[in-house]
Formats: structure tokens, C-alpha cells, sequence
């Protein structure tokens, strides 16, 4: 059996699996309908269609998140990661095979999430809808993509479920939400992963531009990727 085959069998047997790409989905899919109708006859100068379309994904990435998470701390909390690797002694390709799995799942999920999202959200919306824009549309595909390897990577770096955890959901996707309102910190908090990938989401915001946010989370997302295949070929299982 190929590395990649093997991964994709433990991917599907964890209860997990199903749990996070299926709630990831359905809150996509849920919010954007509260959250549409709630915004369709709000009054502004610059009504930002793309954000209102699209802001749920802001919390369906955290499912997301705790899938990447899990599929890789799983095998450490569990104990497994010991005969995985003497069944795949070649670490280079075992990490590979289970990146690739975990891209290909987010891939799927990701597609089904924008795609409810902007469904819904056009319905929702009426006159005031976005439209099918190709760029906002691939961005958000992208966004959630990109930031469920990232949060592979930093399991994987940090070896466990937990520790990453405990990382990512309050500094990364709670903290820097904050941390972007604050004066005199947003020119910090802006360069965070979530926040800087966020910026393809919105229609008037500015700055890097959405395109060079999700470069920048692009560039966070191959570090956190790196970092933990240094760590897994550097100390023991």
C-alpha cells in the first residue's frame, strides 16, 4: 500500500474527519444566511458584498482548523505515530502522503463551503449580491486551503493536538481579530495569517491588497509546513 493510501484510510476512519469537514460546511453555510439577510438592507456608503457573502467563513475555518489539527496530533496523543513510521521509515515521504491528504480533504471541503456560502449569500442578498467573481471566489477557496496546512504545520512542529490547539485558536483566529481593532497594533496584527489571508474576504479593504494577504499567508503557511517536517526528521516518534 502507497503512503498516500494509507494516510487516506486513517483520514477516513477518524470519527473527526467527518465531524470538522461536515460542520465546516454547514456553519459556512448557516452564517452566511444569517448574516446576508441581516446585511441586505443595512445603509452604507460602501456596501461590501464580498465580506457579507463571505464572513462566515471567518468561523467556518476554525472546524477546518481543528480537522488539520487532529489528523496530525491525533497520531502523536494516540501513539501511533510509532508504528507508522517504522511501517514508512522514509519520513520525507510519509509527511508528504499525509500533507497531501489533508490538502486534498480541505480542498473538497473548501469548495463545498465557498460555494454554499455564495449560493446562499447571493439569494440572500438580492439586488445587493456580489455576483460570480471568479477572484473574491477563488480567494476564499484559497484562504481556507491555506490555512488548514498551516494549522497541520504547527501541529506537526508542535507535535501534539493540544499544544497546537492551545496556539492557534486563542492568538492566531480569537487574539488577532482583536488585535487588528487596536490602534498602533494593527500594523503588527495585520501581518498575522489569519488576518493578512482575511484581507481577500473583504472589497474595500486596504493596504497589501488580497492578493499579497494571501501571499503573506501563503509564506506563514510553507514556514509552519517546513518547521514541522524539520521536526519529525529531527526527533524521535
Amino acid at each position: 500500500m502507497s503512503a498516500f493510501a494509507a494516510e487516506w484510510v486513517k483520514v477516513r476512519t477518524l470519527r473527526s474527519t467527518f465531524l470538522t469537514l461536515g460542520a465546516t460546511v454547514a456553519v459556512g453555510g448557516a452564517l452566511a444566511f444569517v448574516v446576508a439577510a441581516g446585511m441586505r438592507n443595512v445603509e452604507a456608503a460602501h456596501f461590501d458584498a464580498v465580506f457579507a457573502t463571505f464572513y462566515s467563513l471567518t468561523l467556518a475555518q476554525l472546524a477546518l482548523v481543528v480537522f488539520g489539527v487532529f489528523t496530525v496530533g491525533g497520531e502523536y496523543a494516540g501513539g501511533t505515530i510509532r508504528p507508522t513510521l517504522a511501517a514508512v521509515p522514509d519520513r520525507r515521504r510519509y509527511y508528504l502522503a499525509k500533507v497531501a491528504v489533508i490538502g486534498a480533504c480541505a480542498a473538497v471541503t473548501s469548495a463545498l463551503t465557498v460555494g454554499v456560502a455564495f449560493a446562499v449569500g447571493s439569494v440572500e442578498l438580492g439586488a445587493r449580491r456580489m455576483g460570480p467573481a471568479p477572484g473574491p471566489i477563488a480567494g476564499a477557496f484559497l484562504y481556507l486551503l491555506l490555512i488548514t496546512l498551516f494549522a497541520a504545520g504547527v501541529a506537526q512542529l508542535l507535535r501534539g493536538s493540544t499544544a497546537a490547539l492551545a496556539v492557534l485558536m486563542p492568538l492566531f483566529f480569537l487574539g488577532s481579530q482583536g488585535l487588528g481593532n487596536v490602534p498602533g497594533v494593527r500594523a503588527v496584527a495585520q501581518f498575522l495569517p489569519d488576518q493578512a489571508g482575511l484581507v481577500v474576504l473583504r472589497l474595500y479593504d486596504r493596504g497589501f491588497g488580497p492578493w499579497g494577504g494571501l501571499g503573506i499567508l501563503a509564506l506563514w503557511t510553507a514556514a509552519a509546513l517546513v518547521g514541522g517536517y524539520l521536526t519529525l526528521r529531527r526527533r524521535d516518534a
